[in-house]
C-alpha cells in the first residue's frame, strides 16, 4: 500500500524507437501514489548489435530506480571478459550486484543524493517527475567507483531500494534478468510465457533463503514490511556479515533466461507489477493484439494498457500503483542463424504458460 493522491495523476511519458530489428514503444504513469518512483531505461544500441530494455520500480524511494536506470546497463558493458566474449547473462548477473555496491560508500552517497536532489529542490514544480537516463548522462564519469574519503565514508548503502527486470537483445537471442515483482513476457504465436519469475517470499526457495538468513515473513512481508524477496537497494535486509549477497535477507541475485527467438515471436513486454496486478500475463498479450495494428505507434499501445489498469478509484489498492510499460516488437523475419557468442538456448517449458528457465542465477541453490 501507499499514500494516494486525491485525483490521479494520468499524464504520462513516452517514447518510441526502432532500428532495422526491432521496434519498441513505452509509457510510465504516476497514476493515484503520492510519488513516482518507477524508473526505466531503453537503449536500441548498448552496442552495434545489442538492445537493452529495464524496468526498475522503487519503494520506499525512488533514487534506487532511478541509480540503476543511470548505471546498470553501462555495468553490463563493464563487466569484461563476460560481455567480450558474448556471455550476457554471466556480464548482467554481475552487474546487478554491482549496483549494490557502488551505492555504498562516500561516492555512492553523493551520487543517490544528486538523483534524488532533481527532484527535491523543485519539488513544488515538478513532483511526479518520471525519469530516465539520456544520452551522455548516463556514461558520463568514469567507472572509478574505489572508496572516497568524506564525511559518507562509511556509508552502507541506501535503506530504499528497487526492483529490476531488464531484457538484452542480440541477434536473435534475447536474455532476460530479473530480481523483484517487475516481470518480461514474451508473446509467442499470440501465446504468452513468462520470461521471469515473481519474487514474493512465500515461494519456497525465497522463503528458505529468508528464514536461513535470519529473517522472517510476517502477512506476506519479508521481516513483515517488504512484499518481495529480491532487490536492488534494501541493505537493512543485507546485514548479515557471514553470509554472501546472495543469501542474505532480501538478495539482489538475479534469475537468468537465455531464449533463442523464432519467427513465431511477436513482441516482448517489460512491465512492473502496476501492470500485473490488473492483467495477467495472457491478457495483456491479448490487449496488445487487439490494439497493435490500430495505434499510431507502440507508446500509444502501452499508454492505452495504462488506462485500461488505472483504477477508478483507490478503495481496492489494485490499479492504484505507479506504471511502467516497455513494448518491444521484432521485425521478420527474425534472424536464425546460430550464434557462437552465446552458449545458452532455450527450449520450451512442458507447462503451456510458462517458457522454462534455462539458468538461475550462479549462485543460486
Amino acid at each position: 500500500m501507499g499514500v494516494y493522491l486525491s485525483t490521479p495523476k494520468t499524464d504520462k511519458l513516452s517514447e518510441n524507437g526502432e532500428n532495422d530489428r526491432l521496434k519498441f514503444g513505452l509509457s510510465s504513469m504516476q497514476g493515484w501514489r503520492a510519488s513516482m518512483e518507477d524508473a526505466h531505461s531503453a537503449l536500441l544500441d548498448l552496442d552495434s548489435k545489442t538492445a537493452f530494455f529495464g524496468v526498475f520500480d522503487g519503494h520506499g524511494g525512488r533514487v534506487v530506480a532511478k541509480f540503476c536506470a543511470k548505471y546498470l546497463h553501462s555495468q553490463v558493458l563493464k563487466q569484461g571478459d563476460a560481455y567480450s566474449t558474448g556471455d550476457l547473462g554471466s556480464a548482467v548477473h554481475r552487474a546487478f550486484f554491482r549496483m549494490d555496491e557502488m551505492m555504498r560508500g562516500q561516492r555512492g552517497w553523493r551520487e543517490l543524493s544528486a538523483l534524488g536532489d532533481k527532484i527535491n529542490k523543485f519539488s513544488g514544480m515538478i513532483e511526479g517527475l518520471i525519469w530516465s537516463p539520456r544520452g551522455s548522462d548516463s556514461n558520463n564519469q568514469q567507472d572509478d567507483w574505489a572508496s572516497e574519503e568524506g564525511p559518507h565514508s562509511d556509508f552502507t548503502g541506501p535503506t530504499c531500494g528497487s526492483t529490476a527486470c531488464v531484457a538484452l537483445i542480440r541477434n536473435n537471442q534475447l536474455i532476460v534478468a530479473n530480481a523483484g515483482d517487475s516481470r518480461c513476457v514474451i508473446s509467442r504465436a499470440g501465446q504468452a510465457y513468462n520470461l521471469s519469475r515473481d519474487h514474493k517470499p512465500e515461494l519456497a526457495a525465497e522463503r528458505e533463503r529468508i528464514m536461513k538468513a535470519g529473517g522472517f515473513i510476517h502477512m506476506g512481508r519479508v521481516n513483515g514490511s517488504l512484499n518481495l524477496s529480491r532487490a536492488i537497494g534494501d541493505v537493512e535486509f543485507k546485514q548479515n556479515k557471514f553470509l554472501p549477497p546472495e543469501k542474505q535477507i532480501v538478495t539482489a541475485n538475479p534469475d537468468i533466461n537465455v531464449v533463442e527467438l523464432c519467427d513465431e515471436d511477436d513482441f516482448v513486454v517489460v512491465a512492473c507489477d502496476g501492470i500485473w496486478d490488473c492483467m495477467s500475463s495472457q491478457q495483456l498479450v491479448n490487449f496488445i493484439h487487439e490494439h497493435i495494428n490500430k495505434e499510431s505507434s507502440l507508446s500509444a499501445v502501452c499508454e492505452k494498457v495504462l488506462d485500461r489498469c488505472l483504477a477508478p478509484s483507490t478503495i481496492t489498492g489494485e490499479g492504484c500503483d505507479n506504471m511502467t510499460m516497455i513494448l518491444v516488437q521484432f521485425k521478420k523475419p527474425i534472424n536464425q542463424n546460430k550464434m557462437s557468442d552465446v552458449a545458452e538456448q532455450s527450449t520450451s517449458s512442458a507447462d503451456e504458460t510458462e517458457i522454462q528457465m534455462l539458468r538461475t542465477s550462479v549462485a543460486e541453490e
